[in-house]
């Protein structure tokens, strides 16, 4: 299954713990564990319309689920979208703005390959990475914690990110997200001196809200479509 238009407005969201109880869509940064870019919030829906009312539709059922807009917050009608679709936390959702408060929502799951449906009964399953080919989740990375990227609030990406098509020049932040599923944007930039991708202001809150030491070592994979904005997962641990 292939994503829906890539022309038209759409934003990523990782499922976090609570996420039943409703999608926030403030951008409280570092202490808001449920973040959604507030760009998308502020040039497609603030102002542009006085409905309240999200229609949201997937490729599960020919159903359109009708969720409340209270704020900035998703609520009532959240949860019978997310149970009907069995969504889990660590699951990620793209929601593709199709004009006129209806948005196409494809989910992903942990492994970032797209969630397959069976009509009518809900049962999941996930595709193989080859059926969403536009969908960059395979570009893996060791970051160490040094008291150098500490100080500076700064941690370069290798060099091989450049080859990365979930990242481009024009990204301006980028989603961490922890193995428990948390989230932090931080802001992303590309240094042409360098010729390389760096975050900057949020990488020390990351590590501290982590409880990391110097030293400790993360593998991040790096998901996104480049275009809207990427997340940077940290891998779970491997059993031997």
């Amino acid at each position: 299954m292939r994503m829906p238009n890539s022309h038209k407005p759409h934003f990523l969201k990782p499922l976090l713990p609570d996420f039943h109880s409703g999608v926030s869509l403030l951008n409280f940064g570092f202490s808001d564990l449920q973040t959604i870019p507030l760009g998308f919030f502020s040039q497609h829906i603030e102002g542009k319309t006085n409905r309240k009312t999200w229609k949201l539709r997937s490729d599960a059922t020919d159903q359109t689920w009708e969720v409340i807009q209270e704020g900035r917050r998703l609520t009532g009608g959240w949860k019978d979208f997310t149970t009907a679709h069995d969504l889990q936390i660590g699951d990620i959702v793209i929601f593709k703005h199709e004009g006129d408060m209806v948005f196409h929502v494809t989910p992903f799951g942990p492994s970032c390959c797209e969630i397959q449906y069976t009509h009518p009964h809900i049962i999941k399953e996930e595709a193989d990475a080859d059926d969403a080919p536009s969908f960059s989740f395979d570009y893996c990375f060791q970051a160490e914690v040094t008291a150098s990227n500490l100080k500076e609030d700064k941690l370069y990406l290798p060099e091989g990110a450049t080859t990365c098509t979930a990242l481009n020049k024009q990204c301006q932040e980028i989603i961490l997200v922890n193995k428990e599923g948390n989230s932090w944007t931080v802001s992303l930039r590309f240094s042409e001196a360098d010729g390389m991708y760096y975050i900057r202001r949020g990488w020390r809150k990351f590590c501290r809200a982590n409880r990391c030491a110097i030293g400790d070592l993360f593998v991040f994979n790096v998901v996104g479509d480049g275009k809207t904005t990427p997340l940077m997962c940290v891998c779970p641990e491997r059993e031997e």
